[in-house]
């Protein structure tokens, strides 16, 4: 194949670039199609805010003059600053399945990198860890949540052949929508003891305007050495309010405060992709109603982000915001939670997941490859 490798440089290359993947995945049947209004957004330097901290390539590739593959290389100099560490990264990698294709993809993005001085790449990752980490290795018949990839398996035979390897491996557990018996009794010990907890939940949106900030302030100080994570700003925490506050559903989101102080937070979304597949990534004319309806109808709950600030760990905090999540769950006629992404390393919480009768299900990987001069 004679390939063509493209940078956008222009709206008609940049609309390709997001359009791309439904044509890639038009047959793939749990494929959903993002939000294309949001989509539009992020990849435009303009709006996104990251833009301004990070060095950035957009790259497309080319077969006889039709587009058949696409990546983002990204080096977030904020990241690079704050762990030290000279690393890229690459995402948003999409490709039909063609080795070539995406070896011509991945060798752009790595020549890129290397002019910038990185000795590491690692990906898929976004901007941030708010955007969606690693390809999908185990659990291909589930169903995917808004904040995951959804890949086809060739694009992992494509990077190990590349040269890639594991970095590190994110495990999802399946929590079926009951309340564990050992719940009781860490809740028993916490009436008791009447600690000064408060269980703090929502019924309408606009209750959620004067958490929003406390949440995203101790999500920064919680995800503290996570990977890929930097602390957001007040610029990036006004847009992640602004993008997700319209869509949020007040039932699933509780906090815990302490003394008036903001220490917990968990926040849960019913699954919406039969209502993004229906409505085509399009909110208008119909859209945001296949979306809002279809959302009415998951029997999904997943669950976005759940912090507990350090000194406050270890105290039944979880317990008492899972078995309210839970309650929300089984109220609403939900019958299972997908956990969202954690760490496999990360044994403790794993542990209570399986306390809780999560089985894991599915299973998200980074890669990586030393960059040699």
């Amino acid at each position: 194949m004679n390939i063509k490798i493209v940078k956008v440089s222009n709206p008609k290359e940049l609309e390709q670039f997001v359009q791309l993947p439904a044509i890639i995945h038009k047959d793939h049947h749990k494929w959903v199609p993002p939000i294309y209004s949001e989509e539009r957004k992020y990849f435009d330097a303009t709006i996104n805010k990251s833009f301004n901290y990070c060095d950035t390539t957009l790259i497309l590739a080319y077969y006889n003059n039709c587009a058949v593959g696409r990546i983002m290389g990204i080096i977030n100099n904020r990241y690079i600053d704050f762990r030290i560490e000279k690393s890229a990264r690459f995402a948003y990698l999409e490709c039909f399945n063609d080795k070539q294709i995406a070896i011509a993809l991945l060798t752009y993005v790595e020549n890129w990198a290397k002019e910038y001085g990185m000795s590491m790449i690692v990906g898929p990752m976004g901007f941030s860890d708010q955007d969606p980490e690693g390809y999908l290795v185990q659990g291909f018949d589930e169903e995917p949540t808004i904040a995951s990839n959804y890949n086809f398996k060739y694009i992992l035979r494509f990077l190990e052949s590349a040269g890639y390897e594991k970095d590190v491996d994110y495990v999802v557990y399946k929590i079926p929508v009951k309340i564990p018996e050992y719940f009781n009794r860490v809740l028993k010990r916490i009436n008791a003891q009447k600690t000064g907890y408060k269980l703090i939940e929502f019924k309408k949106r606009n209750e959620l305007k004067g958490y929003i900030k406390p949440i995203l302030n101790l999500m920064n100080e919680t995800f503290e050495g996570h990977h890929g994570f930097i602390p957001m700003d007040d610029e990036e925490m006004d847009s992640i309010a602004k993008k997700y506050i319209p869509i949020l559903d007040p039932r699933f989101i509780k906090a815990v405060k302490f003394e008036d102080i903001l220490v917990a937070f968990i926040i849960g979304m019913p699954n919406m992709n039969s209502g993004l597949r229906k409505a085509k990534g399009r909110l208008f004319p119909f859209g945001l109603m296949h979306i809002l309806w279809e959302r009415k109808k998951t029997k999904q709950l997943d669950l976005l982000l759940a912090g507990i600030h350090k000194e406050y760990q270890g105290r039944g905090l979880d317990v008492l915001m899972g078995n309210a999540m839970l309650l929300s769950a089984k109220e609403a006629g939900l019958l299972y939670i997908d956990s969202h992404n954690e760490d496999e390393s990360n044994l403790k919480v794993r542990a209570e997941m399986e306390r809780a009768d999560g089985e894991l299900y599915k299973r998200y990987r980074v890669f990586k490859k030393e960059l040699i001069p």
